[in-house]
């Protein structure tokens, strides 16, 4: 929107300049659909196994959580084994150094986790942490 330039210095220049309302609501609406993904990822209750040696977060791209009722979820969206491997192999294709981190419930079978590990590197990704849960 243009102001206008008035000659008369007694006349009040009564608009609103919206564009900087724009901007701020524009860069809030990112932030919030970034941080969407990551209160729905929190959401997926997981009880952790626990170790001492537990080290500290891994940044990562993918993250992959198996549930106690063997439900798979990738980046907080619920998925199925086929959907996962097209997922990666895309990822993996479109960004090198890809990491994932895998959370899988204690009660989940060893089976299943070897499972998940294997479709991660079969589709490209060679670096992926287990989440696990320290020890006190």
């Amino acid at each position: 929107m243009a102001s206008k330039i008035f000659d008369d210095d007694d006349t009040v220049i009564a608009e609103i300049n919206v564009v900087p309302f724009v901007d701020i609501v524009l860069v809030l609406l990112i932030v919030f659909m970034l941080t969407s993904s990551m209160i729905a990822r929190a959401s997926i209750s997981v009880e952790l196994p626990r170790a001492a040696t537990a080290g500290t977060s891994v940044p990562s791209s993918l993250n992959i959580v198996v549930d106690a009722e063997h439900q798979l979820f990738l980046n907080g969206k619920p998925t199925d084994h086929e959907a996962l491997a097209a997922h990666v192999a895309r990822a993996s294709w479109k960004q090198e150094g890809l990491q994932a981190v895998i959370a899988a419930d204690q009660r989940v079978d060893y089976g299943d986790v070897i499972r998940v590990i294997d479709i991660v590197r079969a589709n490209g990704v060679k670096t992926f942490a287990l989440n696990i849960e320290r020890e006190f």
